[in-house]
């Protein structure tokens, strides 16, 4: 049985060798279409991972009513922290917020610098996204020390609808993505093994059975997907390194990254790897079928 499954191996070793530009062919197929299927899984891994970060940094904004004193302030912090999911509360000064506005916006805000018409406020972080509105809507009605609540319902409604939208859609490309190119691996080794058709006949005429016929083109289609995946892996675990090292810093400027290489990019190259051997062996047994009826 050992003995029979290696000489196997080395049949379907010597098949890709004897079947030169055919190999070839269908090689570059599988290299190509997993290049494509592993930059488009790389994209929309970091863009739900970037949706992800974008809910997360939604905070909700309490201003403080003016003129509140300081036991006024620990009070309220006190009950802003009571209010069910919040993570955690931070407070930022009139003049922290006049320094914020003149970084982002320039000097031009400095005539503030005698007159601050800012508040104070308290920033309050969630457990998780979902529960911002709520949040929002408790603090509201802390109506002794606060001004008003408010979280930016405008962009942050929209960014929460983009972020599931992303998640949604990019499970939906990805399974289309994938399903293309089963159908395009498989159809490259299925004319691979058409071409063949002689040999396999030759094969039944002598009396091999079906099994010994078919175990060589299995594991010569395994070999097509493992070597095609060679290239995409090694672009996406030194190329996706490479653009993590540039993008990345830029990123974090805002408070998002993308995700981290490592295992990461193993996970990719192992997966990519993975659908390229199946995908070419179980294109290889689906093609042979036409040849072993009787």
């Amino acid at each position: 049985m050992i003995r029979t499954f290696f000489r196997h191996i080395l049949e379907s070793l010597k098949s890709l060798r004897r079947n030169g530009w055919m190999t070839i062919s269908s090689i570059s197929a599988v290299t190509i279409t997993l290049t494509l299927l592993g930059v488009f899984l790389v994209v929309i891994m970091n863009t739900v991972k970037l949706a992800q970060d974008m809910e997360n940094n939604v905070d909700v904004s309490v201003f403080i009513t003016y003129g509140t004193d300081e036991e006024g302030k620990k009070e309220l912090e006190k009950e802003l922290k009571a209010i069910p999911h919040v993570e955690s509360v931070s407070y930022s000064s009139q003049d922290e917020q006049l320094e914020r506005i003149k970084e982002s916006f320039g000097d031009v805000w400095g005539l503030f610098d005698q007159d601050n018409p800012l508040l104070d406020v308290y920033v309050v972080s969630a457990t998780e996204p979902q529960y911002v509105k709520g949040i929002t809507k408790e603090a509201e009605k802390l109506t002794k020390y606060v001004d008003k609540a408010s979280y930016g319902e405008d962009i942050s409604d929209k960014i929460f609808g983009i972020a599931q939208g992303v998640r949604t859609w990019g499970l939906v490309g990805s399974a289309l993505l994938l399903l293309v190119a089963m159908f395009l691996i498989s159809n490259t080794i299925r004319i691979t093994i058409l071409s063949r058709e002689r040999e396999i006949q030759i094969m039944r005429l002598v009396g091999a059975k079906n099994g010994y016929i078919r175990w060589p083109f299995f594991l010569e289609g395994g070999w097509i997907g493992l070597l095609g995946a060679v290239i995409p892996v090694a672009l996406m675990f030194f190329g996706y390194q490479e653009f993590y090292r540039i993008a990345n810093p830029i990123l974090l400027r805002s408070n998002y990254s993308l995700l981290a290489p490592g295992l990461f990019s193993i996970q990719i190259c192992v997966l990519l790897a993975i659908i390229g051997m199946a995908i070419g062996s179980l294109g290889s047994v689906i093609s042979m079928r036409r040849f072993l009826k009787i």
